[in-house]
């Protein structure tokens, strides 16, 4: 048995068992209401001739379905329980051998929100970077596992230890060096999971900040394409500039030129007037 677990793959026999009873929490309810409410519809059309007739339809009718929407609920209540169990043995199952890259999603209620956050952003810019990641939090997710349940065998250890230390037999004091192996190897293996803890959180710390540091210079590299392309166009558009601005100085001129030859024309007969 311990070898099947320990090997344990999910196969399509399970999944189907998982997907069969979420279909049952979620129909159970729908299909128990609404087949009483359509078939009391149908029977008060055909045999609903009469008012006294039709009334006691309808009354049998909502009474049926009253009793079909609780007992619906009920059994949703109680498929969504099977459920749980059901991905609860899995989970165990699955970690039983390490939990494996492409299987972090069957965990992802023991993830940090920051983590899936993480996860799901990593994924969307880099494959490469979201394949490492999901393998570190792979790690990460089966090291606090097994320090959560060494530190559990610790606490059972030592009372274990103290309720033997009440028999001083020969057998007694047999079990009590047998119980101190134990606890010596479950402190080694509770240590050792610590430093893998450690070490799996700082490699995703070291990938979360690879995928912004790739997106920061990815962002720079476009912004500094952008300025560069504006800086190209900027001494055409301020020679336009420039172009535009001695074009309106020198049509000012002619303007003023022409307004001059104006004023010299409508005072030369002016002047010749005067003098004759």
């Amino acid at each position: 048995m311990d070898e099947f677990v320990s090997k344990y793959e999910v196969t399509g026999r399970d999944l189907a068992r998982g997907r069969n009873l979420r279909i049952a929490a979620v129909a159970a309810p729908l299909m128990l209401t609404v087949i009483p409410a359509v078939l009391f519809t149908v029977l008060a059309f055909l045999f609903g001739a009469t008012p006294p007739a039709a009334f006691t339809l309808f009354v049998f009718g909502m009474i049926l379905t009253a009793i079909g929407f609780i007992a619906g609920m009920a059994l949703s209540g109680f498929f969504l329980y099977r459920r749980s169990n059901w991905t609860r043995e899995m989970r165990e199952k699955i970690a039983a051998d390490g939990i494996k890259a492409e299987e972090v999603d069957w965990f992802t209620h023991e993830m940090r929100s920051s983590e899936k956050k993480a996860l799901k952003d990593i994924g969307r810019a880099d494959l490469l970077l979201a394949d490492a990641y999901r393998e570190t939090l792979a790690s990460r997710l089966t090291a606090t596992r097994i320090v959560k349940s060494s530190k559990r065998e610790l606490a059972l250890t030592q009372r274990r230890k103290t309720k033997l230390k009440q028999f001083n037999t020969e057998r007694g004091k047999e079990f009590r060096e047998q119980i101190e192996k134990d606890s010596a190897k479950i402190t080694s293996i509770h240590d050792e999971a610590k430093m893998m803890l450690a070490e799996a959180e700082a490699r995703l710390q070291m990938i979360e900040a690879a995928a912004v540091r790739g997106r920061s210079l990815a962002d720079s590299e476009l912004a500094l394409k952008k300025l560069s392309s504006r800086s190209q166009n900027l001494p055409l558009a301020l020679e336009e500039v420039r172009l535009t601005e001695e074009i309106s100085r020198e049509l000012e001129r002619e303007l003023e030129k022409e307004e001059a030859g104006e004023r010299e024309l409508v005072e030369m007969p002016l002047d010749g007037k005067e003098n004759g």
